[in-house]
């Protein structure tokens, strides 16, 4: 079975945000296949939307040319419509409001290589933009968000397939306003991201969710980088996905819910048709 990890930044040596070429994307996708990955997505900061094309640029070329490494199954767009409230680590600066006309200039000419984007629903204009991006065949993911329980709903009947890393950079639950997080939890047919290092969620809810939450919609996630962060600002993830594997089993959550996690799920919402 192939271990996919569909977001992921960079290795501790090098990361996609200081990759200058495809022959650096092609040592990123080696030295994560040797931490044990199969395959994965390349995960994009926000950025100018120009640079933002260059690195889908280099992205592409490097697919067209790779022979060995974590196989690369295309881009994820983490941005750049989210919402600066829940900006997390990213660069608030570089976010911009839903806007079709901005998303053509962004993905134009790399439709077959962008599988996922991130999106705030509640922002002004995003429920019109993640129609779109349904219509265009591209995943859309709910993430750095302030959304209500509601507006994550109306998110979802507009296409949302995903969370992006659930409880991290989202409105959490309340009992009288379950958020986007609630919504995760709750919604049966929605994936979710869960990023299972030790740092960004405890591991008393981990255990919880896994005993909650549908099996066959639970994603293990890296979001590895390489400028982890320190003190109160967590920059992303610390762990591989195989470590990440192995540290649930470590905490003795199922281990056919672990697998599905890390082998099934992820292929099925990327429709990927392999064993």
């Amino acid at each position: 079975m192939s271990m996919i990890d569909i977001h992921f930044h960079g290795t501790e040596r090098l990361d996609i945000k200081e990759a200058k070429d495809w022959e650096e994307i092609l040592l990123i996708a080696k030295e994560y296949g040797e931490k044990g990955t199969d395959g994965f997505l390349f995960t994009l900061y926000p950025d100018e939307l120009n640079k933002m094309r260059d690195k889908l640029l280099i992205i592409k070329k490097a697919m067209n040319n790779q022979r060995d490494g974590a196989k690369i199954y295309g881009a994820y767009l983490e941005g750049p419509f989210i919402n600066p409230l829940k900006a997390g680590a990213l660069d608030y600066n570089k976010f911009l409001m839903p806007n079709i006309d901005k998303l053509k200039k962004l993905i134009e000419g790399f439709e077959e290589i962008i599988k996922i984007i991130t999106i705030a629903p509640e922002l002004p204009g995003a429920i019109s933009l993640i129609e779109r991006c349904n219509d265009l065949g591209l995943i859309v993911s709910m993430g750095h968000s302030d959304a209500t329980f509601e507006e994550a709903q109306d998110g979802f009947k507009a296409g949302a397939k995903l969370i992006t890393h659930l409880f991290n950079a989202m409105t959490g639950i309340h009992h009288r306003e379950p958020g986007l997080a609630g919504f995760g939890i709750i919604n049966e047919e929605v994936y979710v991201e869960v990023i299972a290092d030790g740092r960004h969620i405890n591991d008393e809810i981990l255990k919880w969710l896994f005993n909650i939450k549908k099996p066959d919609r639970i994603i293990l996630v890296s979001d590895m980088v390489k400028d982890k962060g320190n003190g109160q600002l967590i920059k992303g993830g610390n762990l591989s996905l195989l470590e990440i594997r192995e540290r649930l089993l470590q905490l003795k959550i199922d281990s056919e819910k672990i697998n599905k996690a890390v082998y099934e799920n992820p292929k099925r919402l990327l429709k990927l048709n392999f064993l």
